[in-house]
């Protein structure tokens, strides 16, 4: 095996100053060369001895390549996630101080230790598999064959991660995710991003890593840059009352939701069910709600814009005063009522057959019960008994 030239060259450009990557080790000292991998070292060489010894270590110089040359960026967000995408070390400079990638210490993920250069290149050549929220990303080899280290990478949904290609759309244009993320997979828009509502039928192939980066910051915005500053530390988080105070115009009203509603909401949007971020924001620094803040992939730093919008609905309902009000139901229509609840919150009511009448939300079980129970104006017969 031979090392392409312009590996070579570069390398030896570098070598002067000392490069050290991934297990690869080149210095010169006096005109003499020292090269070192995990498994080998070589001292005391000119350049055609380090010629000949860099052919017994082509992957590592490749890898060194790729990275340095090819990508950059190194401290960058885009550079760690192309890492993360194929198993390398995350933190460049210290293979020890790897951050872990989304959902490690969760499920599957925490088996994906970093590899080192020779297994990596073995793993690439089949295809290293990652997931990011409910999108399926491979990194591979441009030449499986005579690999020159060069990645490409392939993207599609988790659920057709078993699909044959030729039954999926393909696109190679980033831009076509903004699109494909706008409405579910029943026509209805997506005003959140990350709600696990992403529709499948899609794949994106062959992208460079900067076109993979930017594909999914279209399906998923900010992520990659969120991640990227939980894993060194810096993530900023504006928690609920820092937010709400500095709203102005129609959302100037949220501050005023009391405590124990900003609980209730967080509960209501801010779960696994709704949304795959992981909520890291609290009512105030110190002051941490009682609602759970999930095991997303992604941070959540502060209060997105639907919920803002829905807390100015709720600021408005819980400034009303609490009455009494007595109306007749059975205990089954009690029971009802809160399966009709539960099932709507859930989004459960399109998965109930209309032949299953022992449902309390089934739909003619809805329709009797609103027959029975509500007056000629639409509305629940029932009485208010306070002042």
């Amino acid at each position: 095996m031979t090392v392409p030239t312009e590996d070579r060259e570069a390398l030896l450009d570098r070598a002067p100053s000392g490069v050290a990557f991934d297990g690869l080790r080149v210095d010169e000292t006096d005109g003499e060369f020292t090269l070192e991998t995990p498994n080998d070292e070589w001292t005391g060489l000119d350049e055609a001895d380090l010629e000949e010894a860099l052919a017994a270590c082509e992957a590592y110089v490749t890898n060194w390549r790729y990275w340095q040359e090819t990508v950059g960026g190194v401290g960058t967000a885009r550079r760690a996630f192309l890492r993360w995408c194929e198993r390398a070390p995350v933190a460049d400079a210290d293979p020890e101080a790897n951050p872990p990638g989304p959902w490690s210490e969760r499920g599957e993920e925490a088996a994906a230790e970093p590899l080192a250069v020779p297994e990596r290149y073995d793993a690439l050549r089949d295809g290293i598999d990652r997931q990011w929220g409910q999108l399926c990303i491979t990194a591979r080899f441009v030449d499986v064959e005579n690999p020159d280290g060069e990645r490409v990478y392939d993207l599609w949904h988790v659920d057709d991660a078993d699909s044959d290609l030729a039954d999926l759309e393909v696109y190679d244009d980033p831009r076509d995710a903004r699109e494909i993320a706008t409405y579910d997979a029943d026509g209805r828009y997506r005003p959140l991003k990350t709600a696990p509502t992403l529709p499948g039928g899609w794949a994106f192939t062959g992208l460079s890593g900067d076109d993979l980066v930017e594909t999914v910051e279209f399906f998923y915005p900010a992520t990659v840059a969120n991640w990227h500053r939980e894993l060194r530390g810096n993530l900023d988080v504006d928690h609920w009352l820092e937010t709400a105070d500095r709203q102005t115009g129609i959302y100037d009203v949220i501050d005023e939701l009391p405590r124990e509603a900003v609980d209730w909401m967080a509960e209501a949007c801010c779960v696994d069910s709704q949304c795959l971020r992981r909520r890291e924001w609290e009512y105030e620094d110190g002051d941490d709600l009682d609602a759970d803040g999930g095991d997303g992939p992604f941070p959540c730093r502060e209060p997105c814009s639907l919920v803002i919008a829905a807390a100015r609905k709720w600021a408005i309902l819980e400034s009303e005063s609490e009455r009494t009000y007595e109306l007749e139901l059975t205990t089954s229509e009690l029971n009802q009522l809160e399966d009709l609840i539960d099932a709507v919150a859930e989004g459960q009511v399109d998965e109930i057959r209309e032949a299953d009448v022992n449902d309390g939300a089934n739909r003619y079980r809805a329709r009797y019960l609103r027959a029975k129970r509500f007056d000629e104006d639409g509305g629940l017969e029932a009485t208010q008994v306070d002042d």
